[in-house]
């Protein structure tokens, strides 16, 4: 909680998810927020995109509603051997300023992971790479909290559930217990009843007459093709 316009200020440590072909390693977001001019600093080899997190987390945070501490916030995304690239780091990296600063519940995201771009208005954005980051959290015992527009991929896995959310404040809600996140799992796939038909892939031989019927098919002409039945 807030107290008197004062942060408590603490470190938040937030897993995320890299994407390395079809491999997806754990990122460890740290946040840390501490006295000083007011500064917004990302370590961890980011790449421009990562560094331009910090302008799309600043005004999502403001436009949901919340504070952005006017403190000396430092992120670091481990390992720092391993570049990062890619805006799937906005969500993780507020979620880590939210708990650092106490706005939002410290003890409900140890099993999560956060992947998603955030909106300058909060919403959640689409992000490549989210079905080997859902499989990964789950061999670890997490579970993913991915953009809603990545809802269909998720779908796509068998037995991995996941949660799926619009926008920051949704997410937010679900790790204070306000309102929770619907499991995303597999939708069974629709079935249907089919007659096995006579396919000409079936007739041995007979190359001339297979041939003939497929000009005649190809061309909307008309055919009379007499057989003899065996006795």
């Amino acid at each position: 909680m807030i107290h008197s316009g004062e942060y408590c200020m603490n470190l938040a440590v937030i897993h995320s998810r890299a994407i390395l072909g079809v491999k997806a390693p754990l990122i460890t977001i740290e946040v840390h927020i501490s006295e000083g001019l007011p500064g917004f600093l990302i370590v961890g080899l980011p790449e421009t995109s990562v560094k331009e997190a910090k302008d799309r987390v600043r005004s999502a945070l403001m436009n949901s509603n919340f504070i952005m501490p006017a403190k000396r916030i430092t992120v670091n995304l481990g390992p720092a051997d391993l570049p990062k690239e890619g805006s799937r780091y906005d969500l993780p990296i507020a979620i880590a300023i939210l708990i650092a600063s106490q706005q939002i519940a410290v003890d409900n995201h140890q099993h999560l992971e956060f992947i998603g771009e955030l909106s300058l208005s909060g919403k959640l954005r689409p992000c490549r790479g989210t079905i080997p980051s859902i499989i990964a959290a789950k061999r670890q015992q997490r579970l993913s909290i991915i953009p809603h527009d990545n809802l269909d991929e998720a779908k796509l896995i068998s037995q991995t559930p996941c949660y799926a959310a619009k926008s920051l404040v949704e997410v937010c809600q679900h790790l204070n217990a306000e309102a929770l996140l619907k499991q995303v799992t597999q939708e069974p796939m629709p079935t249907s009843e089919t007659i096995q038909a006579a396919d000409m892939q079936d007739i041995i031989g007979q190359h001339s007459a297979k041939r003939a019927l497929e000009i005649c098919a190809a061309g909307n002409h008309n055919l009379l093709w007499l057989c003899q039945l065996p006795t």
